[in-house]
């Protein structure tokens, strides 16, 4: 039989709003107290987060300062699933973003008995990781050395892969649109289980791809780091392992020999063509580099903003290749046999066979497959009556 997870809120008073409401309503902490019938103390306690008003009191104090109970109380999970987003560019990460995203994660907890993973030890992580040169330098340069890369050696799909395998993260590979979604990647991690749960949106080009798939693995190795610190970890780590130091001391002599702003522009270009990443990363971890290097920085003319335009044409998005040898439905999706198919074997993930155990064991219906997916049910029910 295997074990059921749950979770349980707890209610804290919102301070903030409180405080900011009794000033606003130009009462003391004593005047609320004598409209309550209650001490002077227990009013302090409550908004210095050392107790909780009775529910009488509670909706007394609701009603003295104008706030309704949604504004009043906040509600806190334990164990909270962990989000990092992957976003467009240009959006701005809301609430009800994280809390669509928690909600996945509350429903991934229940395919935690299927990991196929050892329970025993956990993988290795960064110890105090940060955007330090040196300390991203040796971070990028230990990963090349766990998956047999040398330092100028280019990183492909299959490197990345196998190394969140060894770091016991879940891929979940999707199929969100190229322009619909807020979201290019999820980073889900249950404290409660210490999983990650990985969300890849196959809908996306090559090179960015890569990009975000180092910019996961980045937060796979920094568990601890949350908000703006893990995305700027993040970002900083991909860039330094798909265009390590080696490469960017090169970079910035080999650029600087170019005599015109044209043929700069067309190197940077030429350079990450051989590495299959972005010119812009290019560029930023050459500059990052002439920093570092106390040398001066590269200044691109804005012609370079073209340049890649022109480049990303070149690249299909990673959707069009994986499933560009099989028959495609009307909306260009292949049908939920070939989905789970081609991600299976191309990303080695476990994902759909512990949605496969959990389904049958539990008689789920497609509406599970919904949420853990995030899709319309249309496309949820091919894949239940697929994987059931």
């Amino acid at each position: 039989m295997t074990p059921k997870y749950t979770w349980l809120m707890q209610k804290r008073l919102n301070t903030k709003n409180t405080q900011k409401a009794i000033e606003s309503a130009g009462l003391t902490q004593t005047a609320v107290a004598d409209r309550l019938g209650v001490s002077k103390e227990a009013v302090s306690q409550w908004l210095n987060d050392k107790s909780f008003p009775r529910p009488n009191k509670l909706l007394q104090l609701g009603k003295l300062l104008n706030l309704s109970i949604h504004e009043l109380v906040i509600k806190e999970e334990p164990n909270t699933p962990k989000i990092a987003f992957r976003k467009m560019k240009g959006t701005k990460t809301k609430d009800h973003h994280i809390e669509k995203a928690q909600e996945i994660g509350r429903f991934l907890r229940q395919l935690v008995p299927f990991l196929p993973f050892d329970t025993l030890e956990m993988p290795p992580v960064f110890k105090s990781p940060s955007c330090d040169y040196e300390f991203l330098r040796k971070a990028a340069a230990k990963v090349r050395e766990d998956i047999n890369l040398g330092s100028t050696d280019t990183v492909d799909f299959n490197h990345l892969i196998r190394r969140f395998r060894e770091l016991q993260s879940v891929v979940v590979p999707v199929l969100w649109g190229s322009k619909q979604r807020h979201e290019n990647a999820i980073h889900i991690y249950l404290p409660d289980s210490q999983s990650t749960w990985v969300y890849l949106n196959l809908d996306t080009n090559i090179h960015d791809f890569k990009f975000w798939m180092a910019h996961e693995l980045g937060h796979c190795l920094s568990p601890n780091l949350e908000g703006d610190e893990a995305e700027d970890f993040a970002d900083a780590f991909a860039a330094n392992l798909l265009y390590p130091h080696e490469l960017a001391e090169k970079a910035y002599t080999s650029v600087m020999r170019q005599t015109s702003s044209a043929a700069k522009i067309a190197h940077v270009v030429a350079l990450a063509d051989a590495q299959t990443i972005s010119p812009y990363t290019v560029i930023g971890q050459i500059n990052n580099y002439a920093a570092h290097a106390l040398q001066p920085e590269i200044r691109l003319s804005n012609a370079f903003h073209g340049a890649v335009t022109n480049f990303n044409k070149k690249y299909l998005n990673l959707s069009d290749a994986l499933f560009g040898d099989i028959e495609l439905d009307d909306d260009g999706k292949p049908c939920a046999r070939d989905y789970i198919s081609k991600v299976e074997h191309a990303f080695e993930t476990p994902f759909f066979d512990l949605l496969r155990h959990y389904l049958k064991q539990h008689n789920k219906g497609p509406g599970f497959v919904q949420t853990v997916l995030d899709m319309p049910l249309l496309d949820a029910r091919s894949i239940h009556t697929e994987l059931s």
